[in-house]
């Protein structure tokens, strides 16, 4: 059974900075992508940053415009930890943020193409 765990979520002011973690266990090896997902209250679902593995070990990665040149996605396959770096956070970062892993076929930042979900966590930003 897979399972994602995240963490590193947290409340902070505009401006700061957060990393999120995710911790992947259980028959992961056959998804090539990871991403990062957030959602707000009353706001769709966002896709925020995916990281493509191919056989050759190279990737590639994607991000939502809104967070483009601020967050960093990366991946330590020695720790099996997937991370969001979170800079220049701003009141708008404010979500439930969950990592999710899957093959997607249509699109790196597409939700409804990822098959497993962590439980979320929580990042606030105030002004």
């Amino acid at each position: 059974q897979v399972q994602l765990v995240e963490s590193g979520g947290g409340s902070v002011q505009a401006g700061e900075s957060l990393t999120l973690s995710c911790v992947p266990s259980g028959a992961t090896s056959r998804f090539n992508c990871m991403g990062w997902f957030r959602q707000a209250p009353g706001k769709e679902r966002e896709g925020v940053a995916a990281i493509h593995t191919d056989l050759r070990g190279g990737g590639s990665t994607f991000y939502a415009d809104s967070v483009k040149g601020r967050f960093t996605i990366s991946q330590d396959n020695a720790k099996n930890t997937l991370y969001l770096q979170m800079d220049s956070l701003k009141p708008e970062d404010t979500a439930m943020y969950y990592c999710a892993a899957g093959p997607p076929r249509r699109g790196w930042l597409r939700g409804e193409e990822y098959n497993y979900w962590g439980q979320g966590t929580q990042v606030t930003v105030s002004s």
